[in-house]
């Protein structure tokens, strides 16, 4: 299998990670003109499950260092198999209640408080399991990103209209799904040899396998939770698989484009854990919502016609997620 070489290398991978999980929302944001969410996350979860089958049959095959991708999944234990299994269900349970927590409570309070909460809690806990890096440096760097994520809650909030208070419904969401998501990528980590990726433990899996079983689990449990969402709805009127298969081949596509985009850059994190470490990977790719804040702001113009103080958290965002950034790469390669 193809195994990545240096440090350096590594930190490009999980900067791909990041662009990928600040970038696949785009996808939805198009596909919400004439799709529902609970729609478009089918194809979401099947572009993932397509995409972890390219990965393992392409770089989980080549080379001669490692397992190949069929022997890996072969000899995989079952522990290791269904900690790989817990992670996607954990993730797809949290990604399901952040999208709802968003559409009751909004960008400005459920991104923030999810997003925020998984990455510190998420650095803890891949820190404390698997330690690499200088801590002070590393998490120095994720305060700083934090602080990122405060300032772009506190400018969306100056720019949402009615000046509406947030239902308590929508909060509690939002930190259930935080606390969740800080979980699923340790769960898959667990299950991977990543201080030897070259000659893995008998038993553990390699990259691509892990990812591959992680995205079994998101779909097998995406019968469980999304068929719940589907038929009782946090939001508007409930929606069946009938309106899921009435939909277009295009629209269908674009769904499937969002998993294969946050599919790239899930793999790609797993594959740079090795060299960076689970907590370094994990909290460059969570940078994802800076990401997303770049679409919003020069893309999709929601901060067209914003004011002064406005301008100047979104400045001083992207200044102080640029230099958390820089730190959180200056941790890691010792």
């Amino acid at each position: 299998m193809y195994i990545i070489s240096s440090y350096p290398l590594a930190v490009f991978f999980c900067i791909i990670t990041m662009l990928c999980w600040g970038s696949w929302g785009n996808t939805q944001k198009l596909a919400a003109k004439n799709w529902r969410y609970e729609l478009f996350y089918w194809d979401y979860v099947i572009g993932i499950v397509l995409l972890s089958l390219l990965f393992g049959f392409t770089l989980g095959s080549m080379g001669e260092q490692g397992r190949s991708f069929t022997t890996d999944l072969g000899q995989v234990s079952s522990a290791n198999f269904w900690s790989a299994i817990i992670g996607g269900i954990i993730f797809n349970a949290s990604n399901i209640l952040l999208s709802a927590s968003i559409s009751i409570a909004g960008m400005a309070v459920a991104f923030p408080l999810g997003v925020g909460l998984a990455l510190v809690l998420g650095v803890i806990i891949n820190y404390i399991s698997t330690p690499k890096g200088d801590p002070v440096v590393l998490f120095i760097g994720v305060a700083l990103i934090v602080i990122a994520i405060i300032f772009n809650g506190i400018a969306s909030g100056k720019m949402s209209k009615g000046g509406k208070k947030s239902s308590s419904k929508g909060i509690w969401l939002a930190i259930v799904a935080g606390v969740l998501m800080s979980f699923f990528y340790r769960f898959v980590a667990a299950a991977m040899d990543i201080n030897n990726f070259e000659s893995p433990t008998p038993g553990m899996a390699t990259p691509y396998t892990a990812f591959f079983i992680f995205a079994i689990g998101m779909l097998a449990s995406n019968f469980v939770f999304n068929t719940i969402i589907m038929k009782k709805p946090f939001v508007d009127t409930p929606v069946s698989y009938k309106d899921y298969f009435s939909g277009s081949m295009s629209t269908h596509m674009v769904g499937v484009i969002g998993g294969l985009i946050w599919g790239l850059g899930t793999v790609l994190s797993y594959m740079a854990s090795g060299k960076a470490g689970a907590a370094i990977a994990y909290a460059l790719g969570q940078g994802a919502t800076m990401v997303a804040a770049f679409w919003g702001v020069f893309i999709w113009k929601e901060f067209k016609g914003a004011g002064r103080n406005v301008n100047i958290l979104l400045f001083l965002m992207f200044v102080l997620f640029i230099t958390g950034l820089g730190l959180i790469i200056a941790s890691g390669g010792n």
